[in-house]
């Protein structure tokens, strides 16, 4: 619970913040809307303040209000997730008391050492990364390729199979969320700003160069069809499932055996409960918080990269690093501020703005776009999706697939342990097979059709020479971040397209890095001891630290493919976890009813219940 003095500061914060949101807002929703009038008043780096104050003041709000006794969609956090709320007084002494010394100093060593090496000797570091990302996904792409069609056929044996009726928690237990934000907080602390950054290139990228074993000329008809489908199969099942093969073992262990909520307890049928305190345990408990660090602050320092290049595409102002420190500054307030406020508030509550936003702009696209080529195209994309699925698991090989497919898988893992581990806690009171539909199949659903969406929109812009969306690209260096813009732009009601498309922005990296804080502060505290206001706030800062080294030191891409690169443990991980979750279930659970025999019976009690009549 909050202190008094807490509570007394939340309110008074929450006194500011409203009128600044109100004030801020109606600044930049004219400049939007009517940015002859208002641009005489507002230019420069105006914008790029007011927008932050917009958005961050707004999402602040949202995340102090009191929790309302009487809402039932907002009950107490699980008690895996609560953070321990003390006076300010308290955040050093009660931080420092109750972390981990091996999985909070070595993550904070070793990011540090990199940034040391990246700043002495640049080349030589970034050579080496790219030598080991070379080696693996070049040598060892039979591991990932391998690893990702094992969890898609291991999470579709789980949907349909008798072990799916399994309850989390045991027979009685009741989820703690209602099923709408179950899936809120899933799918977009799960899939962060990188929808919205590759939602419209992607695609283009495929299609300006195809996979060589697509028997498609570049920026031909049937090049723009494998485009989507490539970008489909990258963003679909096979995506998702790496979080659900590492989330799933620790939901299992947790609430059904006691494990602690860690990374590490996808281990516990081979080192028991009391085991996972081993140097093995606390090393797959760090690699999960240097993945975590690394992936989400690259991800911070790139999204800030799109965001600017939307302000300078609406108002024409080019920012250098000042622009993008104060950008990833005023993102580390709010993520920081949501993730202390805790699942139930912050969390919660901007996971459930950011699906109304995803859903909305998602509508108003289809409404405006070119509907007809986004259904044909889409159609025939799923279509081949569906059918060349295995062979695209498992090809083409070479450049192509390392540089894509590979890289991809290898990002989804390294994500998986603070997505799983997120998942997992969410989970009490599910059944086996509603954790897997949520997981993997009604999220696998929304990232292809905002792929299928957006990526046809493009690419018919592309294809029509209404927008040469690939020119602006090339004009942009070769950054994605571009890619969007001139799109909307393009279209009906662009003011308020482009309006709500930098919203996403914001919100989506938002609904990731409070989620990731949130994990990495429980993995960093020692075992049993909730994390406290104050090991909330140093994660969350030196996420935004990583993010700024990024900016002024450089190295971004290194430092992503140092993160990336831990997926290849994870991959290994997730097979071990499916052995030992598929032996613990032969020992411990009793088949139920698979889904098949669900259907049937309720297809005779249909039938016996007509013949009464």
């Amino acid at each position: 619970m909050a202190s008094h003095a807490t509570a007394v500061l939340e309110r008074l914060a929450r006194s500011a913040l409203l009128p600044a949101c109100a004030l801020s807002g109606g600044v930049v929703v004219s400049g939007f809307f009517f940015p002859d009038i208002v641009g005489s008043v507002v230019s420069g780096r105006g914008w790029l303040v007011l927008s932050l104050l917009f958005f961050g003041t707004g999402l602040a709000y949202l995340a102090l209000l009191p929790v309302d006794d009487v809402d039932d969609a907002a009950p107490a956090a699980p008690y895996l997730l609560r953070v321990r709320h003390r006076s300010w007084r308290n955040w050093v002494g009660g931080f420092l008391a109750h972390q981990d010394p091996v999985t909070f100093g070595v993550p904070v060593l070793v990011l540090g050492g990199f940034f040391a090496a990246r700043l002495l000797a640049p080349v030589r570091t970034g050579a080496v990364v790219a030598a080991a990302q070379h080696v693996a996904f070049r040598q060892f792409d039979w591991l990932f390729l391998g690893a990702m069609f094992l969890a898609v056929v291991y999470s579709l044996g789980l949907l349909v199979g008798p072990w799916g009726s399994i309850r989390l928690g045991g027979p009685d237990a009741e989820p703690d969320y209602t099923y709408p934000t179950y899936f809120a907080m899933v799918f977009t602390a799960g899939i962060a700003a990188g929808i919205v950054f590759w939602g419209p290139a992607e695609s283009l990228f495929h299609y300006g160069s195809p996979p060589p074993t697509a028997d498609a000329d570049p920026r031909t008809a049937a090049a723009a069809v494998v485009a989507l489908t490539y970008a489909s199969f990258h963003w679909g099942v096979s995506a998702w499932s790496a979080y659900l093969v590492v989330g799933l073992p620790i939901a299992y262990f947790t609430h059904q055996h006691g494990a602690p909520l860690r990374v590490s307890t996808i281990l516990t049928p081979f080192l028991g409960v009391d085991g996972l305190d081993s140097p093995l345990a606390k090393l797959v408990d760090v690699l999960a918080i240097f993945a975590t660090i690394g992936g989400v602050a690259t991800s911070v320092a790139f999204v800030g990269q799109q965001f600017l290049a939307g302000i300078d595409f609406q108002w024409s102002v080019t920012f250098g690093g000042p622009g993008a420190l104060l950008f990833v500054a005023g993102l580390v307030v709010i993520y920081s501020i949501s993730a202390e406020s805790g699942v139930q508030r912050g969390i919660r509550r901007i996971a459930g703005v950011n699906l109304g936003l995803f859903a909305l702009f998602a509508l108003l696209l289809a409404v405006v776009g070119p509907r007809a080529y986004v259904a044909d195209a889409g159609a025939t994309a799923l279509e081949r999706y569906a059918t060349d699925f295995v062979s695209m698991s498992f090809g083409p090989d070479g450049a192509w697939a390392a540089d894509w497919t590979v890289w991809n898988w290898s990002w989804w893992f390294s994500w998986a342990p603070f997505a799983g581990l997120f998942l997992a806690a969410l989970s009490n009171g599910r059944r086996v097979r509603t954790v897997v539909f949520t997981g993997v199949v009604a999220t696998a659903a929304a990232s292809v059709c905002w792929h299928l969406l957006f990526g046809a929109t493009t690419l018919s812009f592309q294809r029509s020479g209404r927008v040469d969306v690939l020119a602006a690209v090339d004009a942009a260096g070769g950054s994605e971040a571009v890619a969007g813009f001139p799109v909307l732009a393009a279209l009906p009601l662009s003011r308020l397209l482009l309006f709500s498309f930098l919203a996403l922005i914001v919100v989506f990296i938002v609904t990731s890095a409070d989620t990731s804080t949130l994990v990495v502060s429980i993995l960093a505290t020692k075992r049993g001891v909730a994390p406290t206001t104050g090991s909330v706030v140093f994660w969350g800062i030196l996420q935004g630290l990583v993010a700024v080294a990024v900016l002024l030191v450089g190295g971004g891409e290194s430092l992503q493919a140092a993160a990336v690169l831990t997926g290849g443990p994870f991959a290994v991980l997730s097979v071990v976890a499916l052995v030992g979750l598929t032996l613990a279930f032969r020992r411990h659970e009793r088949d139920g009813p698979t889904l098949a025999g669900r259907v049937r019976a309720a297809v005779a009690d249909g039938a016996s219940r007509r013949g009464d009549d």
